[in-house]
């Protein structure tokens, strides 16, 4: 029998363990596979960790796409933190994303800074609050990039939430038309504590995919197709994680607890036949 290939074990290993505690799993991992330490990195979906732009003072998230080995670049600046220690280290990483500015290229740049400041009013219509983060880079029939959104809420009281949206694409030229290739993933945490009803932890993640085919002259409306398709895609799957998670949670509270007593419920029960029989005999 052939052995489990390494990979494909800590990767079956992450979907079983509590998706709220990833990065310290992925953490431990990589302790004992450091061979495995970029393929993990770049394939497993982790909550966004956020750090200050020390040029522009605003926060930036961080992911693998805008990482270059220990640095990541800000949006803002389009510097690295720490600062890499040559210019021409300053590359492309494995996934294909760019290292610098250079490397981004003047024009995809600008487009960057466009996505950056259109996404930031967006987080604060739809999020009130939280931080956004747009990186892009370059490939050879046209460009990708990935729109990052963390939003925490009342960390440290009774009830706290995280939400991490991480949404990837591509965008391949097509004469007057271009094909947007888009994977989203939201990273939902949710915790709250009370003594009443005990403790209640949900945590999970939704992956979903979506192909598209728009108009795009310009780079204006590039920007605006782009964040069309996040802010439908962020609809869905607001919707669907309030239909499977609060739901079904719903659901499974409501079967295992009951606010009124066993007798009351059977009484009810009991009444509720009746009245079924009632109808029946009826007919």
């Amino acid at each position: 029998m052939a052995a489990a290939d390494p990979f494909d074990s800590a990767l079956d290993l992450l979907r079983r363990l509590n998706p709220k505690h990833t990065t310290a799993h992925l953490g431990s991992l990589i302790t004992l596979a450091p061979d495995l330490t970029e393929d993990l990195l770049s394939s497993v979906d982790q909550p966004l960790a956020v750090r200050r732009c020390k040029q522009t003072g605003r926060d930036y998230l961080l992911c693998d796409y805008n990482r270059d080995g220990d640095s990541y670049r800000s949006p803002w600046s389009n510097e690295f933190d720490p600062p890499l220690a040559s210019p021409s280290a300053a590359g492309s990483n494995d996934d294909g994303a760019a290292g610098d500015g250079g490397a981004l290229g003047e024009k995809v740049r600008k487009m960057e800074i466009r996505a950056n400041e259109a996404f930031d009013v967006y987080r604060e219509l739809y999020y009130e609050g939280g931080v956004s983060s747009v990186y892009f880079w370059n490939l050879d029939d046209g460009f990708a990039g990935v729109v990052l959104l963390k939003k925490v809420a009342t960390p440290g009281s009774s009830s706290e939430g995280t939400w991490d949206s991480i949404h990837v694409f591509e965008a391949i030229d097509r004469a007057r038309f271009t094909q947007y290739n888009l994977t989203s993933t939201v990273i939902l945490s949710l915790s709250s504590t009370s003594s009443g009803l005990g403790e209640l932890d949900l945590s999970g993640n939704m992956t979903r995919q979506v192909e598209m085919e728009l108009p795009a002259e310009s780079e204006e409306q590039q920007i605006a197709n782009i964040g069309k398709l996040v802010e439908d895609m962020e609809l869905k799957m607001r919707n669907l994680l309030q239909e499977v998670y609060f739901g079904k949670a719903k659901d499974v509270v409501g079967d295992l607890r009951s606010l009124g007593s066993l007798s009351e419920g059977a009484r009810d029960r009991e009444a509720q036949r009746e009245i079924i029989g009632s109808m029946g005999g009826r007919r």
